[in-house]
């Protein structure tokens, strides 16, 4: 009998092709990225239209009310940038505010959360700027999806079914939308979202009327969306009405048509750190993407090469800066238009030598963020139990892969590599169906993102109005040798900047292709504060997928971490493309049965 390794194990092929890839979270949004490539259109024209498919086929992960961290490789401009689709906090949406309401923590779901929502400014900067394909297009996938309907997925379904009491209950426009006569769509019927639809339609009509160029259309789509009707009917619902969300009270949207009309999706530069051959490049700290380069930092004094990426000695250290990074990340990061990150000492070779002695032989327990005369906030790991009894049933937070293989949802992602060799990584997420009640003349429902602020003023990641929350949302890009080469990303939360690390980790030092890296066993801690209502902490707690090899668990549990094993394939939905000379390859995530990678 032949022994499988599980660090080399795959479920599939590495896609590889010289014309383009795709790769994303949800089969058919892979399928039309590549239809646009097909066409003629550039990756960022197949990226517009991958995004829009997923908020119809995988609603329960994003939605138009959501937000999007985008990193992009032009190869006109030679540049590598970030689009920021991160809307802001409402004027409204005061600490005075929430305290007045007997709040100390920003509702997990409801109209109390929902910050700006980015996403539709976002795709519609990138196409605008980057792209090459007329709005009408672009839009025409998702819109045929949305009117004609497609296989619901069983993921979807069950992420309806724990909420079915709740829209029965409270959220009577979400019943008429996710409901089928009040009970849930089974796995595989054809759903069909006729509102959704008829919204994009409104937007195409209006923005054609307004003739002109390409551009001067999609400037005039902006306008619509931020100062027209879509403007106005949400600053309607949210003045009208007052709904029911976690803390079962209910509460009103202070989310305005001026806070929509007053912002814009921005361009920035990336964030980097040089880790050996490579430069590998996230969104700046009003992300948690800084916490991946970080980590890199701490680990870039050991030797990895030599280390099983399945073996004890590489998931301690692993682990273990995992937990120095986030704890930095819970007292420095915040939106650097309102506050001083120190991001240039954060990834400094000074700071990170003194950091890398606290990494012992044995698992910490302690929540150990650094120390930076003048910079951060205090740290509070402390979640009351009746929040942590809460959530279990509320719905609440980001939906992430959940502790013992229990499933729940996350968000998406897509990396396209074009002919050209422009490249797009993003992570679309926020206004899943599960965060508030559908707004019944648009047919989506608006995001939560706000619940990752702080209702403490001293805190880095404090609410103040304008501010951009500090989102875990974290696409990534690498250059090797100063050449755009990797673009990757996963949903999960939390857990997304333990799993991308963990995939370049596996490709840089043991090797393995891009499908092999997703394809190997994974693992997240739980030991820091999670972004999300009720902020739960698990000190030393270590999930771990059942493939790992017991000599490895034993070992860890010796070493002193918490270790819980998940199901075999529990951890994760990576996704990645890379860029090798004239060689194109891309990799999707088999966990969930969903994610496909494709191209020529």
């Amino acid at each position: 009998m032949s022994f499988i390794n599980p660090a080399r194990f795959t479920t599939r092929p590495e896609i590889e092709g010289m014309f383009g890839v795709v790769a994303s979270t949800h089969w058919i949004a892979t399928a039309v990225g590549m239809s646009l490539l097909e066409k003629g259109g550039n990756a960022f024209d197949a990226g517009c239209a991958t995004a829009f498919v997923l908020q119809v086929v995988e609603p329960h992960l994003n939605g138009p009310g959501g937000d999007v961290p985008i990193i992009l490789h032009d190869v006109r401009k030679r540049r590598t940038e970030v689009i920021c689709g991160q809307g802001t906090a409402p004027a409204g949406l005061t600490i005075a505010h929430c305290r007045s309401l007997g709040l100390d923590l920003i509702p997990g779901t409801g109209l109390l959360a929902p910050c700006v929502p980015g996403t539709f400014d976002a795709w519609m900067l990138l196409l605008r700027n980057y792209g090459t394909m007329p709005l009408s297009e672009v839009l025409a996938p998702a819109i045929s999806y949305a009117r004609n309907g497609h296989p619901i997925l069983e993921r979807a379904s069950a992420t309806i079914a724990t909420v079915k009491d709740l829209f029965l209950q409270h959220w009577p426009t979400s019943a008429a939308v996710f409901l089928d006569r009040g009970e849930v769509p089974v796995p595989g019927a054809i759903f069909a979202n006729i509102a959704l639809a008829d919204t994009y339609v409104r937007i195409l009509r209006e923005a054609e009327a307004a003739g002109g160029s390409r551009e001067a259309q999609i400037e005039a789509a902006r306008r619509t969306w931020s100062q027209g009707f879509v403007a106005e009917t949400i600053d309607g619902f949210c003045r009208t009405q007052e709904v029911m969300d976690v803390t079962e009270r209910r509460h009103r949207g202070v989310l305005s048509g001026q806070d929509m009309a007053t912002w814009q999706a921005s361009v920035e530069d990336p964030v980097g750190y040089d880790y050996g051959r490579y430069t590998v490049l996230k969104t700046g700290p009003w992300t948690q993407g800084l916490a991946s380069l970080q980590q890199l930092a701490l680990l870039s004094g050991f030797d990895l090469d030599g280390l099983s990426p399945t073996g004890p000695d590489f998931i301690h250290l692993v682990v273990e800066a995992s937990k120095l990074a986030f704890a930095d990340r819970e007292a420095f990061y915040g939106d650097p238009k309102f506050v001083n990150v120190p991001v240039e000492t954060l990834l400094s070779d000074t700071y990170n030598a003194s950091r890398r002695e606290l990494i012992g032989q044995t698992a910490s327990i302690e929540l150990r963020p650094g120390t930076i005369e003048g910079f951060g906030g205090a740290v509070d790991a402390r979640v009351s139990a009746a929040a942590r009894l809460a959530v279990a049933a509320s719905g609440a937070g980001e939906p992430t892969v959940g502790r013992l293989g229990s499933v729940r949802g996350d968000t998406v992602h897509f990396d396209i590599i074009d002919k050209e060799g422009n490249m797009i990584a993003a992570t679309p997420s926020g206004g899943w169906l599960q965060s508030s009640p559908v707004i019944p003349e648009l047919g989506f429902c608006l995001g939560t993102r706000a619940q990752m602020f702080w209702l403490d003023e001293s805190h880095p990641a404090a609410l103040v109005p304008g501010k951009r929350p500090r989102s875990t949302l974290s696409p990534t890009m690498a250059l090797r040798d100063g050449r755009p080469y990797l673009a990757w990303g996963s949903p999960g939360g939390d857990q997304q900047d333990q799993w991308i690390p963990q995939f370049f980790l596996r490709h840089v030092h043991a090797g393995m292709n891009l499908q092999e890296a997703i394809d190997a066993p994974a693992w997240h801690s739980e030991h820091f504060p999670s972004s999300f209502w009720p902020r739960n902490s698990r000190p030393g707690t270590l999930i771990v997928e059942g493939r790992l090899p017991k000599e490895t668990i034993d070992e860890l549990r010796k070493r002193g971490h918490l270790v819980e094993v998940g199901e075999d394939w529990s951890e994760g939905r990576l996704v990645a493309a890379s860029l090798d000379g004239i060689r194109r390859r891309a990799a999707a995530n088999p966990r969930g049965m969903q994610g496909y990678a494709t191209g020529r």
